[in-house]
């Protein structure tokens, strides 16, 4: 889709507020969706009313987007996202994100329910993302690019700004909140990784696993938007437990990791919206 269609999106949501577009958005990933629930006097749009917005088709992913206040200060919340393993197209995921720019968005935070490579973080717990590794094949930034976008080739150096990382170490220390830190792997999915990919995503230096948040980090970095991310740890990896992995254990976990994400969610948007 174009840059028109996305200026056309943000117009509509514009419309449908009554004060001004936070500066500050939180993508909720699987099982977090109990986390829009803390948002204050919300202006609740749903995807499918929003022109051009990508559809979700998973369990876990309302399809909202909640306008309103966290913690007393103004967030855009969008409870869902789109995944590259519902087939959307590279223009459809990098949609949504765009239209967040458009609106004025600053800093987006990014969340998703993961498998731990790590024994000592395990279900339940968060880790900040500190960097990324790209296993999907999947770039939304393929294709004829517009630079009112951003340029052909953008820098991924500081993908997740190293400040706001900080900013969310802090509030995790004021809460007594444990907060693992570690790369995350984006795989394409639908189906969970096997023990031999866990084995070699190891090697490489990866710390968590999911289907996710790298297509809406690549573009975000590409307009110029700065980039956190929280995922939410909801099993150890194929072939850590000899326990087969499910969809179920994915939202029983996740919500149990809501909990403390939530509270950290509040305290980083009182500290820098």
């Amino acid at each position: 889709m174009s840059y028109e269609d996305v200026q056309t999106c943000a117009s509509f949501i514009r419309e449908k507020l009554d004060g001004p577009v936070p500066a500050v958005a939180m993508v909720l990933g699987s099982g977090l969706n109990d986390l829009a629930d803390s948002i204050e006097n919300p202006t609740i749009l749903s995807y499918a009313d929003l022109p051009g917005f990508p559809k979700p088709t998973v369990e876990g992913h309302a399809g909202r987007m909640l306008i309103g206040k966290l913690g007393g200060k103004g967030v855009i919340c969008m409870q869902g996202r789109a995944h590259a393993y519902e087939g959307h197209d590279n223009y459809k995921l990098a949609f949504s994100t765009r239209v967040l720019w458009a609106l004025g968005v600053e800093i987006l935070v990014l969340t998703n329910a993961a498998g731990s490579l790590d024994e000592e973080a395990g279900p339940g717990s968060l880790m900040a993302i500190t960097d990324h590794i790209n296993f999907s094949g999947v770039n939304p930034l393929v294709g004829i690019n517009d630079e009112r976008f951003g340029p052909r080739f953008s820098d991924m150096t500081a993908a997740w700004d190293k400040e706001l990382t900080d900013d969310l170490r802090k509030c995790a220390e004021q809460l007594s909140i444990k907060l693992h830190e570690g790369t995350y792997l984006m795989a394409k999915g639908p189906n969970f990784e096997t023990p031999a990919e866990i084995k070699a995503f190891r090697v490489w230096g990866a710390n968590a696993v999911g289907m996710s948040t790298v297509p809406e980090c690549l573009v975000a970095r590409h307009c110029g938007m700065r980039v956190c991310g929280v995922s939410s740890i909801t099993n150890y990896a194929a072939g850590m437990t000899g326990n087969e992995l499910t969809h179920d254990e994915t939202m029983e976990f996740g919500a149990i990791a809501a909990v403390n994400l939530g509270k950290l969610l509040k305290a980083f948007a009182e500290k820098v919206a």
